[in-house]
């Protein structure tokens, strides 16, 4: 068995097996039978090609011949119907108005057959080199293969209309079955041309034709099995024939081929030329499928609109205007409220609104428009769990979406959702990302013209939405910043008041244990009722001012002798588990807040009790250097390391002692400096620590 009679075989049973499932499917369709008597026209034209190729004398081809170009009369008028049937919702009009090209396609080819058979050829087959069999044509052939090869043209002319009419899934749906048809007719317009050329049939073409079928069938079948039927309806405009560059691109096929095909004699040697036919047939064919994705056109139409196309819009001028007008808003309402009003103004919708995910990134909230109140806004559905499925919804494309394109998802959740589309005035929805999340989403009306948005206009909308959206989150990521320092604050401002209470209950906690040891003694109980009522004293005034708090300490400077003040505050701390050795020395007057340099010795000198052991001794002294009144308190304990000097003394939160917060020293040190002066400290582990306090003495510079 040949491989030319083989392939024609298998042809044959795909294209009957195509058309017995199509009929089957739905028998009561037109365009299901019309499509089903067509698959069975080219399956008998196959197999009767099939035959010729078995076939050794002449009389025998010329005879298969003639019976086979007797099936192929009735293919033009078959297909197409089926090309003004497919696919068409009002197919029964076209077909009307193109009745008599109808019927002249199905009687010409049929009477040049059989009245002026013949001269159909005009001499036997001859053998010509390696191109096989050829049968000379007479006039009605020539005549045949002119009327085939114009039926081919307007059968895939009618196939490009359908198939520029649709778009989204229902041109997924369709468009290899298109592909399919349109490729084996186009096939047909290249053997049909070559036998024009060459006045006679090349009957080794007729492999490249089975050839071309059977992948047609392939593609038939793709389609077949993503739709499973034929019945989509499109309606197509009255002018779409105007527009198709069917009858150009033959045109120019028809100038070229006759120069392609003396090149191909020419360079072919041995090989068959329906080989090297099938060749160029198979590039076109996977040319025409990538140039058919919507991914690449898409692509290239970016690439022709940001390269090749004069702008639209005088981008430099909107970006000012909008850049102009959102900066200086420091909240997000009017941030939102002025997009809105700039989105309105550029492209002309009379509705835009912004809605923000909500902290739980669960729900919408009103975040601004150029129509809607807070109030109404707050009512409407898309604020409620329909909202829901539109923030899924949107957080899968990263591009603005046109509500009115009826594909795919997008068809799905219009149809699930009229009522969030309808109430908040959604044509165009557009996605807000910043960071790695979605923030929001803005949703624009209608143009007052009426007309869709251009590529533009998605372009310019697609970038203002992100430029708001960055907008959105560093006003976000501020007032999250500035709750947290609030929050800081007041933790600061609260470990501040627990420790000032830390060191009065350390103090009456020291007085509470010598109680029972020297109650009798009535000075003792004198100086410890003295340290309770000034305990309480300070509890009550520290708790009246803590609603006058503020960041920064404020003083109430009085003329002090700092040595009394120390050495009053060194003898309301009893009990110190160090000697303290005292060495003041005669200073200057010093103008001082008395409360708040008594919380500084206070907590300089219970730091250097809790960092020595019972029996260290620690050295309080005073002393006047220049225009300064310096107080230094040394003790001989455990030290602190230098990597805990440089990196976290002074610093609030941070201490090397096991019960401590960490907020004395710092506390001290914003004490110091509202005074004017400056904390020095020296320290060595394990052998203790010196911390000097610089204040500037009366009329001293600071």
């Amino acid at each position: 068995m040949s491989f030319d009679f083989l392939i024609s075989l298998i042809v044959t049973v795909g294209c009957i097996a195509i058309a017995i499932f199509a009929f089957l499917w739905n028998r009561r369709s037109f365009v299901h039978g019309i499509f089903a008597i067509g698959m069975v026209a080219l399956g008998a034209e196959a197999v009767l090609n099939g035959l010729c190729f078995r076939a050794s004398l002449p009389s025998e081809i010329v005879r298969l011949q003639r019976l086979r170009f007797l099936t192929a009369a009735f293919i033009p008028g078959i297909w197409l119907l089926f090309s003004l049937s497919f696919a068409r919702a009002n197919y029964k009009n076209y077909i009307a108005k193109w009745k008599w090209l109808n019927i002249v396609a199905f009687i010409s080819p049929l009477a040049l057959i059989n009245l002026f058979g013949g001269s159909f050829f005009s001499g036997l087959p001859a053998i010509d080199g390696s191109s096989g069999w050829g049968i000379p044509l007479g006039w009605s052939g020539y005549v045949f293969h002119i009327l085939f090869l114009l039926g081919s043209v307007m059968i895939i002319m009618n196939l490009e209309g359908t198939l520029r009419a649709s778009s989204g899934a229902t041109q997924w749906h369709i468009k290899f079955m298109v592909l399919g048809v349109a490729a084996f007719f186009a096939v047909r317009i290249f053997t049909a041309s070559q036998a024009l050329l060459f006045y006679s049939v090349n009957i080794s073409m007729e492999v490249f034709n089975a050839v071309a079928l059977l992948i047609a069938n392939i593609l038939i079948l793709f389609s077949l099995g993503r739709s499973h039927l034929l019945n989509v309806d499109i309606y197509l405009s009255e002018g779409f024939l105007y527009r198709s560059v069917t009858v150009f691109i033959t045109g120019i096929y028809l100038l070229v081929v006759g120069v392609l095909a003396r090149l191909f004699r020419y360079f072919s040697g041995q090989q068959p030329f329906w080989l090297e036919a099938l060749f160029v047939f198979l590039a076109f064919l996977g040319l025409t499928i990538v140039l058919l994705s919507n991914q690449l056109r898409q692509q290239i139409r970016r690439f022709i609109h940001l390269h090749l196309k004069r702008p639209k819009y005088d981008y430099r001028q909107v970006w000012t205007s909008f850049t102009q007008r959102l900066s200086n808003l420091p909240e997000i309402k009017h941030v939102c409220a002025s997009i809105s009003k700039v989105v309105s103004e550029i492209f002309g919708t009379p509705s835009v609104t912004i809605w923000l995910l909500d902290e739980a990134m669960e729900r919408l909230t009103f975040g601004g428009s150029n129509v809607f109140a807070a109030q109404t806004a707050k009512g409407l559905k898309i604020a409620g769990d329909p909202g829901c499925n539109l923030i899924r919804f949107m957080s899968e494309h990263l591009d603005p979406i046109d509500f009115d394109e009826n594909i795919g998802s997008i068809k799905e959740f219009k149809d699930s959702n009229p009522d969030v589309i309808r109430e908040a005035n959604i044509r165009y929805c557009v996605p807000l990302f910043a960071g790695q999340g979605l923030l929001g989403i803005m949703t624009l009306d209608e143009k007052l013209t009426g007309d869709s948005f251009s590529f533009d206009d998605f372009e310019l909308l697609k970038t203002i939405s992100n430029q708001a959206a960055g907008t959105i989150l560093n006003i976000k990521m501020y007032e999250r910043l500035r709750q947290a320092k609030e929050m800081e604050a007041i933790q600061t401002i609260s470990s501040f008041f627990v420790h000032d209470l830390k060191n009065l209950a350390s103090k009456l906690s020291m007085t509470m244990q010598n109680l029972p040891v020297h109650f009798e003694n009535p000075e003792f109980r004198s100086d410890a009722l003295r340290a309770i009522s000034e305990s309480v004293n300070k509890i009550n005034t520290m708790c009246s001012s803590l609603s006058l708090l503020r960041q920064s300490i404020v003083l109430q400077p009085v003329e002090v002798d700092l040595n009394e003040l120390i050495n009053t505050t060194l003898e309301s701390l009893n009990d110190c588990k160090a000697s303290v050795i005292q060495e003041f020395n005669p200073l200057r007057s010093i103008s001082l807040d008395p409360e708040q340099i008594q919380k500084v010795v206070t907590n300089l000198v219970l730091n250097a009790n809790d960092a020595i052991e019972r029996g260290g001794e620690m050295h309080v002294a005073t002393r006047q250097e220049e225009r300064w009144a310096i107080l230094s308190v040394r003790d001989n304990g455990c030290g602190m390391s230098k990597e805990f000097m440089e990196n976290s003394l002074f610093r609030p939160f941070k201490t090397t002692k096991k019960q401590g917060m960490g907020i004395g020293l710092y506390h001290s040190k914003m004490i110091v400096e509202a005074h004017g002066g400056r904390i020095e400290v020296d320290s060595e582990q394990n052998k203790g620590t010196t911390f000097r306090v610089m204040l500037p003495l009366k009329g001293g510079s600071v």
